[in-house]
């Protein structure tokens, strides 16, 4: 039963994680609902996270591989042909760097305090509600991303270290009221994810070290969750280009009114 509940959770994780309904308030309320020793395990979470991130990097990881390159080049000779690689990478540092300070400095009390309150992730969600519906029809088609748009971005995202506050959601938001194309909004939406997710996986293994964990639950859980996700945001990708935000405004909504009443 146990095996279940940790394949469950997996697949939880990696269906929201890439979708603007926020992953760490569901991990929240089906922790909770599950009521066993799980719901303290912090360990597991980061698995489950290293799952998301291993898919978008794996979708991708071309992108990224130019990104690296092209920085690298323009860092050592200056070559006007890779600026803009180098400039776009300089604005994911620049939109990780606000998310980066504020966990630094209250994870402990997120974790502790903030993330045990069913009336915050409640809120929290019909928060993430009304700004997908208040975005729900624009249609830019401006592209270029500058460095004022990512530092707005990436104070928005810090707002997601709020359980039923989506860091997809917000960032994707933020970006559409920059005026940034749908698809580039999407696109540097898991662009600032990935630094944020290495981050904290990073963080994470001192936890995986101290703590005897289970091989089996662990992996079954990774895997759910990289697989999920990598399918989850292939999807989303087209719901976005399609305009249809609101559907998820609508879920968010139905979620956090049953988070208020119900829990």
């Amino acid at each position: 039963m146990k095996l279940i509940k940790y394949i469950i959770l997996g697949i939880i994780q990696g269906f929201t994680e890439p979708l603007p309904v926020s992953s760490s308030g569901h991990i929240f309320i089906f922790k909770y609902l599950f009521n066993s020793d799980i719901s303290n395990d912090l360990s597991f979470e980061i698995i489950v996270n290293a799952g998301s991130l291993l898919a978008v990097c794996l979708i991708y990881r071309k992108r990224l591989v130019n990104l690296l390159y092209g920085f690298i080049i323009y860092l050592k000779d200056k070559n006007i042909r890779y600026k803009s690689s180098f400039k776009y990478s300089l604005y994911i540092l620049v939109g990780c760097i606000p998310a980066g300070i504020i966990g630094f400095l209250l994870k402990d009390y997120i974790e502790s305090v903030i993330s045990m309150s069913f009336t915050i992730v409640g809120i929290s969600f019909i928060i993430t509600s009304i700004f997908l519906y208040l975005v729900r029809n624009i249609d830019n088609f401006r592209k270029e991303l500058t460095f004022n748009d990512a530092l707005y971005i990436g104070i928005v995202q810090t707002i997601a270290l709020l359980p039923g506050i989506s860091r997809s959601g917000s960032t994707l938001i933020a970006g559409l009221l920059c005026g940034l194309s749908k698809e580039e909004s999407f696109d540097y939406s898991f662009m600032l994810y990935i630094p944020i997710s290495f981050g904290t996986t990073i963080l994470g293994i001192k936890d995986l070290i101290n703590n005897d964990i289970e091989f089996l639950p662990y992996f079954l859980g990774f895997i759910f969750s990289f697989v999920v996700s990598f399918f989850t945001l292939k999807w989303f990708r087209n719901i976005v280009r399609n305009g249809k935000l609101i559907y998820f405004s609508i879920y968010c909504l139905l979620m956090g009114l049953f988070v208020l009443i119900f829990m």
